[in-house]
């Protein structure tokens, strides 16, 4: 595991975290519904990976569906940084890093970073849609 700590933020600042993250793991790209609204581009990490730094009171929660996954953002700026759920298919609690909020990452890492991409609009989380994805 290659770890590096990133830190992030919503844009008007508020939300500030920090995340241990293996770009050399994987990063994601999904075509559910909300992903594909918010171009999230995300990468996984478990709970003890992630710290919010700054702005828990800045925070609304959006869940719909089976609201198993949180998908807080920002109530100034409207900016989603991150979710978090538990799943059992990937291994339980998680957060999802939006990779786009990462204030020191640079561009290289980012696109050098493996890239998955995800069915979620048919439940088909396991495998990448058999449409295209240039639009994710």
């Amino acid at each position: 595991m290659n770890a590096q700590t990133f830190v992030g933020s919503c844009h008007c600042g508020h939300i500030r975290f920090e995340a241990e993250i293996d770009m050399d793991a994987g990063t994601g790209k999904c075509n559910c519904t909300i992903c594909t609204k918010l171009r999230f581009w995300g990468a996984v990490v478990k709970p003890d990976a992630f710290r919010l730094t700054a702005g828990r009171e800045a925070l609304i929660d959006y869940r719909f569906n089976s609201e198993s996954v949180h998908h807080p953002f920002c109530r100034y700026c409207g900016v989603h940084a991150f979710g978090h759920g538990n799943i059992p298919e990937i291994g339980g609690e998680y957060y999802s890093i939006n990779l786009s909020c990462l204030d020191n990452a640079s561009f290289t890492e980012l696109v050098d970073a493996p890239m998955r991409y995800y069915d979620g609009r048919n439940n088909n989380w396991f495998n990448p849609p058999s449409t295209e994805t240039r639009h994710l």
